[in-house]
């Protein structure tokens, strides 16, 4: 009985196996048509592109108040106060440079070059040749305002030739510029003395 079941499913799973090879030799004998082409529509192409003007923004500028100058200056001070709290000299040698433009827009050189020697005692011990003498022009133009103009000269050429030492030309012109402003504000301010010096003070004559 066991053999005459092995042989019935044997005849089934022959006769299955070729009728899948006969299908398989049907498909190999299917007409393959070609691939239908894709529609290209170009309707988009032909709809108006929209252009845009592109305004112009002008920059606002707001003068600076009394309120805002306290408020950038109570900032940067607590800024400064941080760094030489943790020992970061290079940033605080900055905020004091900050600080010393600040005062100055405000004409308030004595504590704008109090602010700048402490900012060149750090750019110094620092290395910071660059930023040493962006302080050495300031410092110029401070006691040039103040009068001091020797002093001022004195800062200038020692910009100029640590400039030249560590071979930082980019800076030279701002360094020259700075001297011809102090030669002119100079010439003018003894111009407007010798002017004053000339006018009678006093116009009535001796009985």
């Amino acid at each position: 009985m066991k053999f005459i079941l092995l042989v019935f499913i044997s005849t089934i799973s022959f006769s299955a196996s070729a009728q899948w090879w006969r299908l398989d030799l049907q498909l190999k004998k299917h007409e393959r048509f070609p691939l239908i082409d894709q529609v290209t529509d170009q309707s988009i192409a032909r709809l108006p592109v929209a252009t845009f003007n592109q305004a112009e923004i002008q920059g606002l500028f707001l003068d600076c108040s009394e309120y805002n100058n306290e408020a950038a200056e109570n900032l940067i001070m607590k800024t400064a106060q941080h760094n030489m709290r943790f020992r970061i000299y290079n940033d605080a040698s900055y905020n004091f440079s900050d600080l010393a433009h600040l005062y100055i827009q405000q004409n308030r050189f004595s504590e704008a070059k109090w602010f700048l020697l402490q900012s060149n005692i750090i750019s110094r011990q620092e290395n910071d040749d660059k930023h040493t003498i962006a302080n050495l022009i300031d410092l110029a133009i401070v006691k040039a305002n103040t009068g001091y103009y020797e002093q001022a000269q004195q800062d200038l050429n020692e910009a100029h030739e640590l400039a030249g030492i560590k071979g930082l030309q980019n800076t030279l012109p701002e360094i020259e510029k700075t001297m011809l402003y102090i030669k002119q504000n100079k010439l003018s301010l003894s111009k407007s003395v010798s002017r004053y010096a000339d006018f009678p003070l006093n116009n009535t004559k001796a009985e």
